[in-house]
């Protein structure tokens, strides 16, 4: 059995959104981890026996390799913690996407018409993973319009990429974000390591928190190779 990784690490101030404030400055999604408990400190409390450390996470929830909710884009849509497992754990295909510059978008003529899509996670690998960390993960390819409504023409049940966001940041009605979770389409952003998935019949497994009233949560999203 083999496993491979999809997941960005989570530490603290790591890569995430710049939001551009009204006044020209901008707001930093990030983690801050620190010890609520440390060793020294715990000691005491067990006769100095033993010792544990309790860690303090502060975080956005669109941080890191993530999965959005409907919640994400409509208040009464399905939370995190209303999605079920068995939505979450699903085959995959992924679709080499690579030598894209930033801001330009793709078609539905990249994806093969014999590939069975249907209740499937389908990945986009764009090879921005490597950006990961610097100035130019913030501009970024992305699907276009007539890409979104293909995938859901062929009944997808979730959509991933290894880039900041499924949406180009020039598009404020955000078509990705609108369609596909309207649909009751699963979102994950920031994947990683998607080229170790060619020619591999695989799992994919994007299983959040059971976390109520939030939009978006961070995954240890990874892959089972199927032989």
């Amino acid at each position: 059995m083999k496993f491979i990784d999809l997941s960005h690490y989570f530490e603290n101030n790591m890569p995430g959104f710049k939001m551009k404030n009204e006044d020209g400055t901008y707001t930093k999604y990030t983690a801050n981890i620190k010890p609520f408990l440390t060793h020294e400190e715990s000691k005491p409390k067990y006769q100095g026996k033993a010792s544990f450390e309790i860690t303090e996470i502060l975080f956005q929830t669109s941080i890191g390799t993530y999965i959005d909710s409907p919640y994400h884009r409509y208040p009464d849509g399905r939370d995190i913690s209303e999605i079920k497992i068995n939505e979450v754990i699903l085959a995959g295909v992924v679709i080499d996407v690579r030598g894209r510059n930033e801001f330009e978008s793709v078609d539905s003529d990249i994806i093969p018409n014999d590939l069975e899509l249907e209740d499937k996670a389908v990945l986009f690998n764009f090879g921005w993973d490597k950006y990961w960390g610097d100035d130019k993960y913030h501009s970024y390819p992305y699907i276009s319009e007539e890409l979104i409504e293909y995938l859901i023409d062929r009944g997808v049940r979730l959509v991933g990429v290894d880039t900041l966001n499924i949406d180009s940041s020039r598009k404020m009605k955000r078509p990705a974000h609108t369609l596909l979770l309207k649909n009751e389409i699963f979102i994950v952003e920031n994947l990683t390591g998607l080229e170790e998935l060619y020619g591999k019949k695989f799992r994919f497994f994007a299983v959040p928190l059971k976390a109520k009233n939030v939009a978006a949560l961070s995954i240890r999203a990874f892959a089972e190779i199927l032989e």
